[in-house]
């Protein structure tokens, strides 16, 4: 009876089948959820509205995670360890912080009441476990996470370069303006980084022949270094999707060829029938 209980609420809150209208009910149930709790980080002032709001989807988010505990030995297939390990996954810690918030643990005199803000953005995290599409995503950048990671040393090594030349052959101040250009390392790090990603806020620029020399190939540079992680991750994405539907096809059939024995086993008669002699 315990066992049945918690696979009837896996079923509800993990596994996303085709025809499984309530699981997808609840996973739309939890996106509402989610969104309607950050609602009143959109605004400035305290309404009365928000206290419920945030009453009820805490205890929403409470008993999804409650449910997820329960089952957790179904899905890391731990045995009793399972209920050990569980709030100490990725997702269990996102689920957790997200909660928190909703006690009241910081009081609002202190200046702490950010951070209480801060954690309920947390929530959004959430939304990654109902969307397949972004945990496929996600499987797409472990994959690949080789490639990218050399694309990620390469950027910052330049970045790192770039920012030292900057730092060390400017003027500190502008001789034209008199205002303060590269004041300190950070500032030409920030430079380098606005600059290789080609957005150019326009806040910070160089003034000599080197320093724009470098402005000109970082612009250059950073269009490659964009443009590679984007193809890698592209293509493997497109693999990735191809294989998801396969998937999804083959879990379509096999559901179908198991109604369809349900259905055989339903049709057949409880009692002998005997022919007429």
């Amino acid at each position: 009876m315990f066992r049945r209980i918690q696979y009837r609420i896996y079923d509800l809150i993990d596994k996303n089948k085709k025809g499984m209208w309530v699981s997808r009910l609840y996973d739309w149930y939890m996106l509402v959820m989610i969104i309607a709790s950050l609602v009143p980080l959109m605004f400035i002032e305290d309404y009365p509205i928000f206290t419920i709001i945030e009453g009820i989807t805490v205890s929403a988010f409470i008993v999804d995670y409650a449910f997820r505990w329960f089952t957790s030995d179904i899905l890391l297939k731990r045995g009793w360890m399972s209920f050990l390990i569980y709030p100490l996954t990725p997702m269990a810690i996102i689920d957790l912080l997200s909660i928190l918030p909703g006690f009241g643990l910081i009081n609002p005199e202190f200046k702490l009441l950010r951070l209480t803000r801060l954690l309920k953005i947390v929530r959004l995290l959430k939304i990654f476990r109902y969307s397949p599409k972004i945990m496929l995503f996600f499987k797409v950048l472990v994959k690949e996470r080789s490639v990218l990671l050399s694309v990620l040393v390469l950027a910052v090594s330049y970045i790192l370069i770039t920012a030292l030349v900057m730092f060390n052959t400017e003027p500190h101040i502008n001789p034209i303006t008199g205002e303060e250009t590269f004041h300190s390392f950070f500032d030409a790090l920030y430079w380098a980084t606005v600059t290789l990603t080609t957005v150019g806020y326009g806040d910070l620029t160089p003034v000599t022949g080197i320093g724009r020399l470098i402005s000109m190939i970082s612009s250059l540079f950073g269009v490659a270094i964009i443009a590679l992680p984007s193809g890698v991750i592209t293509a493997s994405y497109m693999e990735e999707l191809k294989e998801y539907k396969e998937e999804q096809k083959e879990k379509s059939l096999k559901a179908a060829e198991e109604k369809d024995e349900i259905k055989e086993e339903l049709g057949k008669p409880t009692f002998p029938v005997f022919s007429s002699l």
